[in-house]
């Protein structure tokens, strides 16, 4: 029991730091690119005046369409935001509670170094590998069907996490080429295509935000791993 609670706690002080934080590297960063996105998708989707011959029907459909219920969203502002923080604290505390039961597995004391190099090696698994196929997308941009899309996203974090694991911790030839085997592999099939469609977001928005996503998911990694060791660290010790 005091392994578990030392997990728990530690896994849920380090997320609500690092939650915090990212959410307010979010909001200078990854937020107003999301914004900027939504006016171009809000453009794209905005109904054309109908042509003359359509006049007849434009009041019947216009009744019509208001019978469609469109999804619920957070109102901008406050609600968002507030949104935005508490789903990066969760998310944050979902993956410490994975580091911290990777230290306490290993049963020895974890140094902040050590920390960081897992939460490095977090990035590559869960940001750096899916990436390369999948890169982060914009509001409006367009995408491949979610089911395939979240079939390759798994098998990929999980064939490079089992590959860095044999990469790490089997000094062998074999293990060495079977590793390397698995982080290729996913990529070798190939990631599920978005279908051919115009997008009004420009292409250089686009490449902005994977960069900064991409930045922003290395700070939350780097320092997920060095809180969570110094926590763990700090709460297990009898």
């Amino acid at each position: 029991m005091p392994i578990f609670r030392s997990i728990v706690f530690s896994a849920a002080l380090a997320g609500l730091i690092v939650g915090a934080i990212i959410s307010v590297a979010q909001f200078f960063g990854t937020v107003p690119l999301i914004q900027k996105s939504e006016v171009y998708e809000r453009k794209a989707e905005a109904p054309k005046p109908p042509a003359a011959h359509e006049h007849a029907g434009a009041a019947h459909d216009h009744d019509a369409g208001h019978s469609h219920d469109s999804a619920w969203e957070p109102e901008d502002g406050f609600q968002r935001n507030a949104f935005t923080v508490g789903a990066n604290i969760l998310t944050a505390i979902g993956f410490a509670l994975l580091l911290t039961g990777i230290y306490a597995i290993r049963g020895r004391p974890v140094t902040w170094r050590e920390g960081l190099l897992w939460g490095l090696g977090g990035f590559v698994v869960f940001t750096a590998a899916p990436g390369l196929g999948l890169p982060p997308e914009l509001p409006g941009m367009p995408v491949a069907e979610l089911a395939a899309r979240q079939t390759w996203w798994i098998a990929t974090a999980a064939a490079t996490a089992i590959g860095l694991c044999l990469l790490a911790f089997r000094p062998a030839a074999w293990a060495a080429v079977l590793g390397l085997g698995l982080i290729a592999l996913p990529h070798l099939v190939g990631a599920p295509l978005a279908p051919e469609s115009h997008s009004e977001v420009p292409a250089a928005l686009s490449h902005h935000f994977i960069a900064v996503v991409t930045l922003t998911s290395l700070l939350f990694w780097a320092l997920l791993g060095v809180s969570t060791s110094i926590a763990y660290g700090r709460i297990s010790r009898p």
